[in-house]
C-alpha cells in the first residue's frame, strides 16, 4: 500500500489555528503552505501534520480532475483500524471518483480516538483528537482548495463516535454521518449541522438500544455503554430544531428523516439484522474470526447513501 503513495510531507505549524480556521473549536497551529498551490498528488498520498507536540499522520484521496475548491470528507476509522484500512473497506475513493471531492483517512493514536468516555490510549491521556482532525482540515487547505461550505466528517464505530465529538465541539463540519457509534461526549454546545446515523439493530458491540456492549477489541477492551441510536438521534433533532421524523421501510431498511430548521436534516438508518459493521463495506476475516463480528450487510451501501446526503448539505 505504501509504495502507491506520494513521498510524505511534513507540515509545520507555527501559528494560531484560529487564523486560518477562522476560529474553529479545538487548537492546534496552521500549516505553512500557498493556498491553492495544487501541491497534493492526485490519488493516493500520505501526509503529516504536527499537532499537540506529535506527528500526526493521514492518508488523502484526490480523484483526477478537481479544478475548483472541491468538498471534503474526513473518513474515521474504527478501533484497532487504521487510515490505510478505512481507505481499503469502505470504497470512499470510488466514491470520491465520482462525486469529484477529496478525501482524508487520518490515523487514530495508537488506533483509536478519544470520543469522549472511549477509546484506548486517546481516552486516557485525554488525546485531542478535535485540535489534530481541524489542524488536519487546515493543512490541506493550505495545500489545495476546499469548499469551506462543504466540509463533512463520517466514520465507524470508535470513529464514528468521534465523528459525533467533531459535531459536537467542533463548527467545520456542514454534515455529520456516524455508523455504528454513540454519543459518549458533551454536546450541550454544538452547532446545529445535518447528522445522519446508519445503526445495524443487530449490533452487540454498540447495542442499538443502548447500554453495555461486548468487548470492542481483540483483547478485551474498550466496551461501550452509551445511549441508543433512538436517543442520539432525539438528541440531534433537538439541537437542529427539527419537526417530528416520519418513517418508512424497504426490506431491511428503514429510514427515519427530519426537517430542520434552516434547510437542514436529521436521519436514523437502521438496517434490519446487521451487527457491528460498515453495511457494503469489505468483510474482514480477522474481525469475524477473532473477534466474532460478522460480515458487513449488504442490505445497504452506506458510503454511497452518505455522499448522498453530504451532497444535499452545505453551510
Amino acid at each position: 500500500m505504501r509504495s502507491r503513495r506520494a513521498r510524505p510531507t511534513s507540515f509545520c505549524l507555527v501559528a494560531a489555528l484560529a487564523a486560518v480556521l477562522g476560529g474553529c473549536l479545538g487548537g492546534g497551529g496552521h500549516a505553512l503552505g500557498t493556498p491553492g498551490a495544487q501541491s497534493i498528488p492526485v490519488g493516493q498520498s500520505t501526509q503529516s501534520v504536527d499537532s499537540g507536540g506529535a506527528s500526526r499522520t493521514f492518508h488523502l484521496y484526490r480523484p483526477q480532475g478537481l479544478t475548483d475548491a472541491a468538498p471534503l470528507v474526513v473518513m474515521l476509522h474504527g478501533g484497532f483500524g487504521s487510515g490505510e484500512q478505512a481507505e481499503r473497506a469502505y470504497h470512499w475513493d470510488a466514491e470520491a471518483d465520482a462525486g469529484h471531492f477529496l478525501v482524508a483517512y487520518p490515523d487514530g493514536l495508537n488506533r483509536a480516538w478519544n470520543a469522549g468516555t472511549c477509546c484506548g490510549e486517546p481516552q486516557r491521556v485525554d488525546a485531542d483528537d478535535v485540535g489534530f482532525i481541524t489542524t488536519m482540515v487546515g493543512a490541506i487547505e493550505q495545500q489545495i482548495p476546499i469548499d469551506r461550505a462543504r466540509v463533512y466528517v463520517t466514520g465507524m464505530s470508535n470513529g464514528a463516535m468521534m465523528a459525533l465529538r467533531l459535531g459536537c465541539q467542533s463548527d467545520l463540519f456542514a454534515a455529520i454521518a456516524p455508523v455504528a457509534g454513540t454519543l459518549l461526549t458533551d454536546c450541550s454546545r454544538a452547532r446545529p449541522a445535518s447528522v445522519l446515523q446508519v445503526h445495524g439493530t443487530a449490533d452487540d458491540r454498540v447495542p442499538y438500544d443502548g447500554g453495555p456492549g461486548k468487548a470492542l477489541t481483540v483483547n478485551g477492551t474498550a466496551r461501550v455503554d452509551g445511549p441508543s441510536a433512538q436517543s442520539v438521534n432525539a438528541t440531534w433533532r433537538a439541537i437542529d430544531g427539527c419537526g417530528p421524523p416520519t418513517s418508512s421501510t424497504t426490506g431491511d431498511v428503514t429510514t427515519q428523516i427530519a426537517g430542520c430548521a434552516d434547510g437542514r436534516t436529521v436521519e436514523l438508518i437502521s438496517v434490519a439484522g446487521a451487527g457491528h459493521q460498515w453495511p457494503g463495506g469489505e468483510p474482514s476475516p480477522v474481525a469475524e474470526k477473532l473477534a466474532g463480528i460478522p460480515a458487513p450487510s449488504t442490505a445497504l451501501n452506506a458510503t454511497d447513501t452518505i455522499w448522498r446526503f453530504f451532497a444535499q448539505n452545505h453551510r
